[in-house]
């Protein structure tokens, strides 16, 4: 199966001079979605994940039936005002932006093995954010596990030391 023909591309979104990658035609698809995450647990293999973090929101797709499959935890990473209870965030700067991202103080216990994941790789600032927040509670981050790259703003380079793969890679 072919994923690239289940994720649409929209010009000038969320703002003009922007790619978006639409994976809602993969959602709508059971079969196409059984085989994403097939392909997302080939890329962990036989690690022991003990929490599968997934970043809001198109990341929480995936990452709870990541979790679910592993056997895991999720705990979710959010945008500003979104969790109800304490929480420690992180800035960072995006292709179109800043912003910062939250997650509970107690998600997360130290040593806990994790699997973060989220459905796109772009500039890697999130993804970096994101990475600080697990190690900030003392996580052991396994894999940074995308269902796509885009290879040509390098957001693999801000991660790097990370363990990072992708299904698709644009």
């Amino acid at each position: 199966m072919n994923l690239e023909n289940y994720i649409r591309d929209i010009n000038d979104f969320p703002k003009p001079g922007i790619l978006f990658k639409d994976i809602t035609p993969l959602l709508n698809n059971p079969i196409a979605t059984a085989f994403c995450l097939e392909k997302l647990l080939e890329l962990v293999g036989e690690q022991k994940i003990d929490k599968v973090v997934g970043i809001e929101s198109r990341g929480f797709f995936f990452a709870t039936l990541l979790a679910q499959k592993l056997q895991a935890g999720f705990v979710p990473i959010r945008k500003p005002g979104k969790l109800p209870y304490q929480t420690i965030k992180k800035s960072y700067a995006l292709e179109y932006g800043s912003d910062h991202i939250e997650m509970h103080l107690d998600a997360i216990k130290k040593g806990d093995k994790i699997l973060l994941h989220d459905d796109v790789l772009a500039t890697g600032g999130t993804a970096k954010a994101a990475c600080e927040l697990i190690e900030d509670l003392g996580g052991i981050i396994v894999q940074c596990n995308f269902l796509m790259q885009l290879n040509f703003l390098n957001g693999k380079e801000k991660i790097a030391g990370y363990d990072v793969k992708s299904v698709l890679n644009y």
